[in-house]
């Protein structure tokens, strides 16, 4: 659906620019378009690779097994149907501090590995279980205190202040989070009546 609604508006935009006799302004956009986007791509691989080496240092260092047995508590809180020795508990800690730490692309193969997990523990594998859909909510709204990416695309757009946004950035992460539980647990408790 989302895929039409973009090939709707293309369409238009290219039509409209075409009976204003403007249609050299599509192609000219579209070759800078394509040019920004190789660059803001090829300057974002630095930054992706420290982070996602620093993430890799930590792992072997044993900072996130540290982090896990922090957070342990407050994720099986959040996850009470899942065991306290369940490997979901893992990657999901895992995946969570990635996108903490604001690594989407870091956290994407944790929570792969999240919900592979969590499916082999639900009972009914046609549905998802209440499990899987707090860790959907809480990996699609999770808090971000270094946001990594964004940070590295205002570097690449010259922003005087690239890091002026963190904060901005806990707070907004930080209600889209907190709705995020307070939502999902109250839902579990008027599906369980």
């Amino acid at each position: 659906m989302v895929n039409l609604i973009w090939l709707i508006m293309l369409v238009i935009g290219i039509l409209i620019s075409a009976i204003n006799g403007q249609i050299e302004i599509v192609t000219v956009s579209a070759m800078k378009a394509a040019e920004l986007g190789v660059e803001v791509a090829i300057e974002l691989i630095g930054v992706m690779s420290l982070w996602l080496g620093l993430m890799r240092l930590a792992e072997e260092a044993g900072i996130v097994k540290g982090i896990a047995r922090l957070f342990g508590p407050v994720v099986r809180l959040l996850f009470p149907t899942l065991k306290p020795d369940s490997p979901a508990l893992g990657a999901i800690i895992m995946n969570l501090s990635a996108n903490i730490l604001g690594l989407g692309n870091a956290a994407t193969p944790f929570g792969l590995k999240a919900m592979q997990e969590l499916q082999k523990e639900n009972p009914t594998p046609e549905t998802a279980s209440p499990a899987m859909i707090t860790f959907l909510a809480l990996n699609t709204s999770c808090i971000t205190l270094i946001p990594a990416t964004i940070i590295g695309v205002r570097l690449k757009a010259n922003s005087a202040n690239p890091t002026e946004i963190i904060g901005t950035t806990i707070v907004a992460t930080g209600c889209a989070m907190t709705s995020a539980i307070i939502v999902d647990y109250l839902l579990r408790r008027r599906a369980a009546k």
